[in-house]
């Protein structure tokens, strides 16, 4: 999502940033508004053959270099996560540009688990920071992999690449061919259960460039991939297609609305020093979700973190997102818990 002015004009620059709180008494689950979603009757089976509930952690789009309190908002997610007890935990892009500076953010993330992912982001190369610097700083294997959690086999994804036959100018999203065919090789041999993990969206608002060709790809193997999990959207969404869930997780911290809606939301000397912070809708609380693969209940449970607005909020701006999105519904200021359960089919 977009982290200056210049950039505000594109659709999908959707930023995030906002007053982290320490307390946890200040973080409301997002139990009131609880959907559930199918889970596909072939991807029971797969389900079923874990030996334990598995547990992972996400936070995405936390955009430390943007926010004036990311090391506030890392705090809050890392002491949840203590009590949560996850088997990983996944951080899904724009999160701290991968320099000495960040350093202790990406180490605290780092230290949180074992098993603590990274997912490259549009935004994580800005300024003359390159993907082999995230690779390095951040401690990835590569820029797509795959990595086994309990039984998960969890396929990172990297929507950043060149060659999209349809490009029209800024950040590219788009997985190309070499990758698009390491995809397809894993499709086809991993044995599953299988969770898809991008920072770029692969459907619904925002998705890549190739979107329909991915969906396609998934779709095929529906009988193993139990969920796609995406950042970058900057709102709360499932959308469903070919069989497969694809769950945009909310940004940690802001709804990106532009210079049009140009705001303050905090007190002056914070804007002087974050001047980004004025072109989004911040949000109060540090906003992330949980994840409990379940092979007893054969569902998955996504627990979702509530806060409100600092400042104006969209709908009070008139801030026009999407005509597919609505404030309220996938434009909020958190996650909503939702249980993907077992097809009654």
């Amino acid at each position: 999502m977009s982290m200056n002015p210049s950039e505000s004009t594109r659709a999908a620059s959707l930023e995030p940033s906002g007053v982290g709180q320490t307390r946890r008494d200040f973080l409301i689950r997002g139990s009131v508004a609880t959907a559930s979603f199918a889970l596909p009757c072939a991807a029971k089976s797969e389900v079923g053959r874990l030996k334990k509930a598995v547990k992972i952690g996400v936070i995405a789009d936390l955009h430390h270099d943007v926010m004036h309190d990311g090391r506030e908002r890392m705090e809050v997610f890392a002491k949840e996560m203590e009590n949560f007890g996850p088997d990983a935990v996944m951080q899904l892009g724009d999160f701290a540009y991968p320099n000495d500076e960040n350093r202790d953010v990406i180490q605290w993330f780092n230290g949180i688990h074992e098993h603590s992912l990274h997912v490259l982001g549009n935004h994580d190369t800005d300024r003359g920071h390159t993907k082999q610097a995230c690779l390095t700083e951040w401690g990835m294997p590569a820029r797509y992999y795959h990595r086994n959690i309990e039984g998960i086999d969890l396929i990172v994804l990297d929507g950043n690449e060149k060659g999209s036959p349809s490009y029209k100018g800024g950040y590219v999203s788009y997985l190309g061919k070499e990758q698009v065919g390491w995809l397809k090789e894993k499709l086809g041999t991993l044995k599953g259960p299988i969770i898809v993990v991008s920072h770029q969206p692969l459907a619904g608002y925002a998705a890549v460039d190739n979107a329909e060709e991915i969906q396609e790809l998934l779709g095929k193997a529906s009988d193993r991939v139990i969920l796609a999990v995406n950042g970058h959207s900057h709102v709360d969404e499932v959308v469903r297609i070919h069989g497969v869930s694809y769950l945009h997780v909310n940004s940690a911290s802001y709804l990106w609305v532009g210079g049009k809606y140009q705001h303050e939301s905090y007190p002056e000397a914070i804007h002087a020093k974050h001047p980004s912070i004025s072109y989004t809708c911040p949000y109060r609380d540090c906003v992330f979700a949980t994840l409990v693969i379940d092979p007893e209940c054969l569902t998955i449970q996504v627990t979702g973190r509530r806060s409100e607005w600092v400042g104006k909020s969209p709908a009070e701006l008139g801030v026009e997102v999407d005509p597919s999105l609505s404030s309220g519904d996938a434009i909020l200021a958190g996650i909503r818990d939702r249980k993907i359960e077992k097809s009654v089919k």
